[in-house]
């Protein structure tokens, strides 16, 4: 105990410590990385991933020879089969084991084109959790960037706040000195408690984001606090003018890259291949097979019984076959035939899967270009407007600061200088998300 109160004081500085500092901040990739590891959508898409692994084995095990063993024993009483087969008046136990192989030797290449079939759904799957791969990076470089946009809002709130608090300042001697009556003291408080409200809606806005960029990560059930770094950009359109291409070049490098084109042309592929399956139905068929057994035999209940030894019967019953098999398809209720049927239906379909998605790739990236390239513009725009909405207030706050201006014309200029800067910043990140998203098409990986 006087151990434990020695310590006390050091495990609360410790434990104290730990709850003030401050949360790692992760970067974009970090985000991307640590969603795919711990998404739980992934996880199941990953299963049907070795689904496909474990349907790949068993074609490839179609080749295998087949093994079976089968032990009995039965008790004839009264009369009862000798082992050369004739019914006697005797009692009997006979105790057997059988032992079988098979293989398929031909089966009109059925099995060859199952295993490429197996191994195209194999890589369809493994396209299909690229994608899903790509999609959450999408989701997670949003709910990022939105985090990143309130960030910004949180700082110009911080500005707003500190300018309403500078000029209460100023204009407590203005009332002082004589030069502006009281009741502009009042106005300017007002206006302060009004920004003040503002940024504290600005930090739970910034707190929302977090949240929900990690509840994206999974993160929220490990307990852990989240921050994010953020960027340098200095010059947003001059970083990212070489994402904005036309659709048609960019559309070029998708179709060879993007997993949802590349899993449908794996499907196509193996659907041609299960063609080659059904026709497999019009071949012969030959087998191979090979067995042994054996039996001990042993009599009772009758007169002069004489029973060899188990070791003799063992070498005098033994039993050695080989044969094969084979079957030739004559009839067989066009079963064959319409599988084939049914079999060039789907390659047809699978055909106008891929083609339907080529076309919502193409509209797709049609789409992001001009979000894109209107962002671009609407950004540029903003940018003249802050400059505008700033030499306005600057006049505007001389101007007041001189006690020739009230608190009203003051304030609406210093609030369409927020604005503009909100506008700004909602345009930049708007920009930077809908030029990450032509890269995305691109083949490039996502990251400011």
């Amino acid at each position: 105990m006087k151990r434990i109160i020695l310590y006390l004081p050091a495990l609360l500085i410790c434990w104290s410590v730990q709850a003030q500092s401050p949360a790692k901040k992760w970067t974009l990739e970090e985000c991307i990385t640590y969603a795919i590891e711990h998404n739980i959508d992934l996880k199941q898409k990953e299963q049907d991933q070795e689904s496909r692994k474990v349907d790949l084995s068993t074609s490839k095990n179609s080749w295998l020879p087949s093994l079976n063993a089968n032990l009995g024993q039965n008790f004839d009483f009264g009369r009862s089969p000798s082992k050369t087969g004739v019914i006697v008046d005797q009692n009997s136990a006979n105790s057997s084991f059988y032992l079988q192989t098979s293989m398929p030797i031909f089966d009109g290449f059925k099995i060859p084109n199952d295993i490429k079939a197996r191994k195209l759904d194999l890589q369809a799957a493994t396209e299909n959790l690229n994608k899903a791969k790509e999609d959450l990076a999408i989701n997670v470089a949003s709910y990022f960037v939105e985090a990143l946009y309130n960030k910004e809002l949180l700082t110009v709130a911080e500005l707003q706040a500190a300018l309403s608090t500078e000029q209460v300042t100023r204009t407590e001697s203005l009332v002082n000195a004589g030069k502006v009556p009281l009741s502009q003291l009042y106005d300017i408080k007002a206006q302060q408690a009004k920004d003040e409200a503002s940024l504290t809606e600005a930090k739970n806005n910034v707190n929302l984001s977090l949240l929900n960029l990690a509840q994206m990560l999974e993160l929220e059930r490990t307990g852990q606090s989240l921050d994010i770094s953020v960027p340098e950009i200095d010059d947003a359109i001059e970083k990212y003018m070489t994402s904005i291409l036309p659709p048609d070049v960019v559309y070029n490098n998708a179709v060879a890259v993007k997993p949802q084109i590349k899993e449908q042309e794996y499907l196509l592929e193996s659907q041609k291949k299960m063609l080659k399956v059904a026709q497999a139905g019009y071949f012969p068929k030959l087998d191979f097979s090979a067995s042994y057994s054996n039996g001990y035999y042993h009599y009772s209940g009758g007169t002069d019984i004489v029973n060899s030894s188990f070791s003799d019967q063992l070498n005098q019953n033994g039993r050695k076959t080989i044969g094969f098999s084979l079957s030739i398809p004559l009839f067989n209720r066009f079963q064959t035939r319409n599988n084939v049927r049914s079999s060039r239906i789907a390659i047809l379909n699978r055909e106008l899967m891929m083609e339907n998605s080529k076309k919502v790739l193409y509209k797709e990236i049609q789409q992001a270009y001009f979000n894109a390239t209107a962002a671009q513009e609407k950004y540029k725009a903003t940018g003249k407007s802050v400059l505008a909405s700033k030499e306005a207030f600057g006049y505007a706050e001389n101007k007041y600061n001189a006690g020739k201006s009230t608190v009203y014309e003051y304030s609406e200029s210093k609030t369409k200088y927020s604005q503009s800067l909100s506008e700004q910043i909602q345009a930049k990140y708007n920009y930077i998300f809908r030029a990450k998203i032509l890269d995305f098409y691109n083949g490039i990986p996502i990251k400011l």
